[in-house]
């Protein structure tokens, strides 16, 4: 049975714990409120240039660019976007798993793997995936210089007919409590008649902007950035996304604490209140015998 001793070890190693957690949790919180800025700055810059993209192939009659040529896809290169570290609830988990169901979805191409990020590296390394390349310690702080040495990896690899198609996984942050996850394909880029189906493609067909330069001079510079771009806004997606992750999950393990403490103090207590009625009893039964 536990002693006194016992249980005020417990509630104290407990204490230690919850004030790592409560700690973790305010760091967490002061770090996503920047990822978090940069992540929504990111996106009106994403959403032009992919408006931009748009209106500028719907002026060119038969667009040509080795970033949009399709062929049939056997060889598949995936970017898995995870945290670095762990200590962010399901996180990485939910990413690696959407990962799976993409490997899964195309089991009969041959499947190369570029992982952002140390988790997802570690995890996939462990299921003999092949990588591509390997970024690690590169979402804690995201640089766009980063983003645009992936994006000339893919690019390199795609147009020399290495691989057949890109596609990112990523979590995309809604919020502070939820996230979206997203998988899409990056390469080939798909023509405006490709993406009929695309909410804002009709709006930016019909937008009249003026170039100064020929139709194909701009696509041919607007393509690598496009891919560039959408990197980027992945990985701020995905780093304001893993410090929610770790807030919430830390404000819970310290809320988990608080109860676990609520307990042990209860039954500490307990025990005490029953030595000391047994104390109580072993001096009225002393007394009586003597009596």
């Amino acid at each position: 049975m536990a002693t006194l001793l016992d249980f005020r070890r417990r509630i104290r190693s407990v204490k230690n714990t919850q004030q790592i957690t409560r700690a973790m949790k305010f760091v967490a919180a002061a770090r996503l409120r920047r990822a978090q800025e940069r992540a929504l700055a990111a996106r009106p810059y994403a959403t032009q240039i992919v408006r931009v993209l748009r209106s500028t192939i719907a002026r060119i009659e038969n667009p040509v660019h080795a970033l949009m040529a399709r062929r049939e896809e056997q060889r598949i290169a995936i970017l898995v976007l995870t945290g670095e570290r762990g200590l962010c609830g399901g996180f990485n988990t939910n990413i690696l798993r959407r990962a799976v169901e993409l490997f899964r979805e195309h089991r009969n191409r041959n499947l190369f793997v570029i992982p952002v990020g140390k988790k997802g590296r570690d995890s996939l390394r462990k299921q003999g995936m092949e990588f591509l390349g390997e970024y690690v310690n590169v979402l804690a702080k995201v640089e766009f210089l980063t983003a645009r040495e992936i994006s000339a990896l893919v690019s390199e690899l795609y147009t020399s007919e290495k691989i057949d198609a890109v596609y990112i996984v990523y979590s995309q942050f809604k919020n502070v409590i939820a996230a979206n996850l997203v998988s899409e394909k990056l390469l080939p880029v798909e023509t405006e008649k490709a993406r009929e189906g695309a909410p804002d493609a009709d709006a930016a067909a019909q937008v009249d902007y003026i170039y100064e330069q020929p139709a194909q001079y701009l696509l041919d510079r607007l393509l690598p950035r496009y891919v560039e771009t959408q990197i980027y806004r992945a990985m701020l997606e995905s780093s304001a996304a893993e410090y929610a992750a770790r807030m919430m999950a830390m404000e819970s393990a310290t809320n988990n604490a608080a109860d676990v403490i609520e307990a042990l103090t209860l039954h500490m207590n307990k025990v005490r209140q029953a030595a000391i009625t047994r104390e109580i009893i072993e001096i009225i039964g002393g007394a009586a015998s003597t009596a």
